[in-house]
């Protein structure tokens, strides 16, 4: 087995073939491209070029598996050189200009795989993509032009009939980055200011969300390590609005990692906050990003739906349900999801939601509120969701979120340049 220069295409191609490969075998993205750093250590420049070719084939993945459908005689029956051929065909679509070092590095990429056995195959099956892509192109079918599950696109062509080309489109495209200003450190005004001081370019959102034009690393922003700023897509940061905590009030944050949710609420107001996630590691984020920020909260490890391991039978003003769900709003952040979900999993996580959501619903003060959050992007997680929740408790009343227009009663967010998909409802317990 030959060795690659740790500063290669062909390096770059096989450490990112390796993640997909990880990823086709049931794990998630993070935990792979996490291995990954752990076992080679790769510099910031080549990490940088791991990741994007990971994340970007994983994005197109409907679309590579169509190609190689067409290209190979026989599926082949090792996935890590299956990943390769993804990564490599992702890398073409990319930059199409560099076809040759790019076959030229996945061969030699491919070298180093299963003893250097399918070398030739890879030389071959990239070359004739290069020749036949145009006729290829012409033969896929709505998942390969749309780069998502069948399922997948029948559900939002079901939910979205309007609006069903521009939500996958968007899900396939790169997330901006948009960034929360610590209100208790400034506004948007004077930190779009301080980016422009840093060559960052920036525009305001609204009074404390600032979106940049092109992503940077955080420790590139100005005062990110002192806690005046940090990274939340800006659809997130509409839930400690529509919450709209005050000072003194009881909250609780219900599933609450990594925390950006629960670090805005802090930073809205003076409140007694309880964070609650399930894994501890997860759990452990929460507390490094309120440290960070010297926020403070109670973070505790507990299933939200199993009161006894958790509540001291105190009620709360306040309650973000913040519950699992597919993640359907948020795909081109986490494009494993197209690889790992299944139709049936949108049931079972409707089923885990209506669990968590009447537990809390015992912890909540007579005149305090809910804020129901996902995601999500599929009704049966959201709006039907609300609706049988309501249903099944007297005591609910749906609120007006005066988002827009008057009258609104939920939000829906769907993917587009400025935000990621979210949904939001807001429930008042009657006194």
């Amino acid at each position: 087995m030959s060795s690659l220069r740790n500063d290669s295409l062909a390096f770059a191609l096989l450490r990112a073939a390796e993640a997909v490969a990880a990823v086709i075998d049931g794990r998630t993205l993070d935990a792979a491209l996490a291995a990954c750093w752990q076992k080679y250590t790769p510099q910031p420049a080549q990490r940088g070029a791991i990741q994007d070719l990971a994340y970007g084939t994983l994005r197109a993945c409907q679309r590579g598996d169509a190609f190689l459908a067409k290209l190979l005689r026989t599926p082949l029956d090792d996935t890590k050189t299956h990943a390769l051929l993804l990564v490599a065909l992702h890398r073409l679509d990319a930059r199409p200009d560099d076809a040759h070092t790019i076959v030229d590095q996945a061969v030699a990429a491919a070298a180093t795989l299963a003893r250097g056995k399918y070398r030739g195959l890879v030389n071959a099956v990239l070359r004739n993509a290069l020749r036949q892509r145009e006729s290829i192109e012409q033969s896929f079918d709505e998942a390969a032009r749309w780069q998502h599950p069948a399922w997948w696109i029948t559900a939002v062509k079901a939910a979205y009939p309007d609006k069903w080309q521009d939500i996958l489109a968007a899900a396939n495209g790169r997330p901006p980055m948009t960034l929360r200003v610590n209100r208790r450190h400034g506004d948007a005004v004077a930190y779009v200011q301080r980016l422009a001081a840093a060559d960052i370019a920036a525009r305001m959102l609204d009074s404390t969300a600032v979106m940049l034009d092109k992503p940077h690393a955080v420790d590139a922003l100005p005062g990110f390590q002192d806690g005046h700023v940090s990274v939340q897509d800006f659809g997130a940061q509409r839930a400690a609005r529509l919450l709209d905590v005050r000072n003194g009030m009881r909250v609780l944050d219900a599933c609450a990692a990594p925390g950006g949710k629960t670090a805005h609420l802090l930073e809205t107001a003076d409140i007694e906050l309880t964070a609650l996630e399930l894994d501890a590691k997860r759990a452990a984020r929460i507390e490094d990003n309120l440290r960070r920020l010297k926020l403070k909260a109670a973070i505790k490890v507990a299933d939200c739906a199993n009161l006894d391991d958790w509540w001291d039978g105190k009620p709360f003003d306040r309650i973000l349900a913040d519950v699992p769900c597919s993640a359907s709003g948020v795909v081109r952040r986490h494009p494993d999801i197209k690889w790992l979900r299944r139709a049936a999993d949108i049931g079972t996580f409707a089923t885990s939601q209506q669990r968590i959501l009447d537990a809390l619903w015992r912890t909540l003060a007579p005149g305090g509120r809910i804020l129901y959050c996902t995601c999500s992007i599929f009704p049966q997680e959201n709006g039907k969701q609300v609706a049988a929740f309501v249903g099944r408790h007297a005591d609910a009343i749906r609120i007006d979120m005066g988002v827009d227009i008057d009258g609104q009663l939920e939000l829906q967010l769907t993917p587009d340049s400025e935000q990621d998909g979210f949904y939001y409802a807001l429930l008042e317990k009657r006194r």
